[in-house]
């Protein structure tokens, strides 16, 4: 049967890890994958899925990552993911009701993947309503704008937000520098000493990108594909480990051997 999906297109092709953006402010500075999970992905591939204690297949679970966009009203939120989604940049301004959202497909390491994007209201009338949906995210993109310090200032406060329905050791964080052409040198070198600092501090990864020129967007999208792509395998295979140690063994010389007991203790 013919799927009905399109095809995945060439620039969401991942084979290679992408790199990150300033090393001095990226949590995972590794070269490449995992190399487990290269293996997994290999297997999936050949169809050897099922040899070894335990095996890994992209259909034991949707394999779907779902990523929430926050930060104050005005940072650029939907721009950001537009101009990834859609190529596009509008400079019309207009605030997010509510919640947004957009799929997004990839190939990493031959296997089909999917980023969830919610995008999030930056106004505080629709703060509770954005809330709701921050549940279950395995990434989270705090954004501030790289020519207002104020929306910088804020960013911890929005990740306290988002992390309160969610499990601090499963989820990736991401700072991003939204505007960077709009930023004067001197305060973008100050802005972005800042931001370094602080995503040391909140154990996030730090970007600096612009959705005007699309500087830096594709590469940062990838990079999160990627990223929660590995955590997502890698989570896997550790549930299937778990679930083989807890089988018993239970064998016919084992049933043998307590029945000799028992006859044993009867004489």
């Amino acid at each position: 049967m013919m799927s009905s999906l399109p095809p995945v297109k060439g620039d969401r092709i991942i084979c290679e890890l992408p790199l990150y953006f300033t090393r001095d402010a990226a949590v995972h500075t590794k070269d490449g994958f995992n190399v487990t999970v290269k293996e997994a992905c290999h297997r999936h591939k050949t169809g050897l899925s099922h040899i070894g204690s335990f095996g890994w297949s992209p259909q034991n679970r949707l394999n779907v990552a779902k990523v929430i966009v926050v930060g104050d009203v005005g940072v650029g939120k939907t721009c950001l993911i537009n101009r990834f989604c859609k190529d596009t940049f509008d400079k019309t301004y207009k605030a997010t009701i509510g919640v947004d959202f957009e799929m997004e497909r990839f190939e990493v390491l031959g296997v089909p993947f999917s980023l969830q994007l919610w995008d999030t209201a930056g106004q505080e009338r629709f703060r509770c309503v954005a809330s709701t949906y921050y549940r279950g995210a395995q990434a989270i993109i705090v954004v501030f704008d790289l020519s207002n310090y104020n929306s910088l200032d804020h960013a911890r406060e929005w990740l306290e937000d988002a992390m309160r329905d969610n499990d601090p050791s499963s989820v990736l964080l991401f700072l991003v520098g939204t505007k960077k052409d709009l930023s004067h040198p001197d305060l973008l070198a100050q802005m972005e000493q800042e931001a370094v600092r602080l995503s040391e501090e909140i154990r996030a990864e730090y970007w600096a990108v612009s959705a005007l020129s699309g500087e830096s967007v594709r590469n940062f999208f990838l990079r999160i594909a990627s990223l929660t792509f590995e955590a997502s395998v890698l989570s896997e295979l550790e549930r299937k480990s778990r679930q083989a140690s807890d089988i018993v063994k239970i064998s016919n010389n084992c049933d043998e051997s307590y029945k000799k007991r028992q006859s044993s203790c009867c004489h």
